[in-house]
């Protein structure tokens, strides 16, 4: 379940959040996680003490997401995609999109298997038999 953010209302936004995860990915990894406490100001996004592997993957790739988790169960995350330039140990970014996200409520009762969100379970795939 997702809810759009006015860009225009980030900065009240992000002001309820204690931290986020600035997530990259570089060439041929993983993405990449770190956590750090963005600034913002004018609309920009402003991080500070990045690592070498950070800073290289913004480079490669500017296109970004930052995630500020909720404090409860009850709250949502505010996920910010944006694009970032990279700066000695610093960065900004501006953003691109924001929207607040939590799994939709659970069904009642619960039954075995569901998982609890606006998801769909997939099967898993059938091993061949080794007759």
């Amino acid at each position: 379940m997702s809810i759009e953010v006015e860009l225009s209302t980030l900065a009240d936004t992000v002001a309820r959040y204690r931290f986020a995860y600035l997530l990259t990915v570089g060439a041929a990894g993983p993405p990449h996680a770190v956590a750090l406490m963005p600034r913002i100001d004018g609309g920009v996004l402003t991080v500070e003490g990045l690592g070498r592997r950070t800073r290289d993957n913004l480079r490669a790739h500017p296109t970004i997401s930052l995630v500020w988790p909720p404090a409860s169960l009850d709250e949502y995350s505010l996920i910010v995609d944006g694009e970032a330039t990279a700066s000695g140990e610093s960065a900004r970014i501006t953003p691109t999109r924001a929207v607040l996200h939590r799994p939709a409520p659970r069904p009642e009762p619960v039954t075995e298997g569901a998982c609890g969100s606006d998801c769909i379970e997939l099967p898993l795939p059938v091993e061949p038999s080794s007759d």
